[in-house]
């Protein structure tokens, strides 16, 4: 059995703002999807990684599959689709990034489970999905039957990365997410999707209730205020490394991406493992994420560092690398 770090879920495209005394004033074109973008992190960080999703064949889509192929990741997982790729805006008002999706009946939403090869299965190590491929076609059930699978098999991370003015139908959307909260063993949660999720519950108690569900370890990022992350009785506190920040485009994705590398580096690929691992080592795998995502967030768009430049910025902070 090979040792995939596999992300599935959305590929799409970006326009990424060009700002002009603070107006967005263009776009630049850039590959996206939050898990994609996971992908980019752990293959980036050394892991051996795949991505399992589905692509247009227009010509968004072969730009697409041109960039999962560049970035060394393993395509066997990516099926082809005649239909039209998902275009997503990103513009900044008020200093946080806002989406414009156009991608009704699009590639990435036409995923079935039986388009989910084999090798797949037996291949994979660590799965990670979530964001916008819960939303629309075809593409959830596919997401939630794989994930079913591999419960007990890999180690199943999970990020809502939540888009509420994409929810078409709440109640159906939240048991969709009930399901994968029971099936994961990592929930990464930001702060603010939390808050939809839960409204006016403090972060301990909404925490708890995740890990009720079926988590062993929930990690609720804070932007520029840290990480928290509960595992067992362990109740675990990482602060943000200071960077000035160009943009938040892909944070809490190349956090998620260094997370798993992180686990994976010292052979935590299993719910046992990660129960069994000490807190210090734990603390020290945040602490490694956490610097991922602040060397993404000190660049333009959603281009997280390579595994050399995350060990110089940690000895640099004080930190092993």
């Amino acid at each position: 059995m090979n040792r995939l770090l596999t992300s599935m879920g959305e590929i799409l495209i970006d326009f990424l703002p060009i700002l002009a005394d603070g107006q967005t004033s263009g776009f630049t074109m850039h590959a996206g999807g939050a898990p994609y973008n996971v992908a980019v992190g752990m293959a980036r960080l050394g892991q051996p990684t795949a991505f399992a999703g589905k692509v247009a064949t227009d010509l968004f889509g072969r730009y697409l599959r041109g960039r999962v192929a560049g970035e060394g990741i393993d395509t066997r997982f990516l099926r082809d689709d005649a239909g039209q790729s998902t275009l997503a805006f990103v513009a900044q008002e008020d200093g946080e990034p806002v989406y414009a999706f156009y991608g009704d009946a699009a590639a990435d939403t036409r995923l079935t489970a039986a388009e989910v090869p084999e090798a797949l299965f037996a291949e994979t190590s660590i799965l990670h999905c979530g964001s916008i491929s819960l939303l629309r076609g075809s593409t959830p059930d596919a997401v939630l039957a794989t994930v079913a699978r591999l419960h007990g098999r890999a180690l199943i991370s999970f990020d809502p990365n939540l888009r509420p003015s994409l929810v078409r139908d709440e109640a159906a959307y939240r048991a969709r997410l009930a399901r994968l909260f029971a099936l994961a063993d990592i929930v990464k949660i930001s702060a603010m999707d939390l808050a939809w999720l839960a409204p006016g519950q403090p972060l301990d108690r909404a925490a708890a209730d995740l890990r009720a569900q079926g988590a062993a370890l929930v990690v609720v990022t804070q932007g520029g205020a840290g990480v928290l992350a509960w595992r067992g009785a362990d109740r675990l506190q990482v602060p943000a490394f200071a960077v000035t920040v160009v943009d938040t485009v892909g944070a809490g994705d190349s956090f998620n991406g260094g997370l798993l590398a992180g686990l994976a580096e010292r052979g935590i690929l299993s719910r046992a493992a990660l129960s069994a691992l000490p807190a210090a080592d734990l603390a020290a795998t945040l602490r490694f994420a956490a610097a991922v995502a602040a060397l993404t967030c000190a660049r333009a768009g959603a281009d997280p560092p390579t595994r050399a430049e995350v060990r110089a910025f940690l000895i640099q902070a004080g930190h092993e690398g």
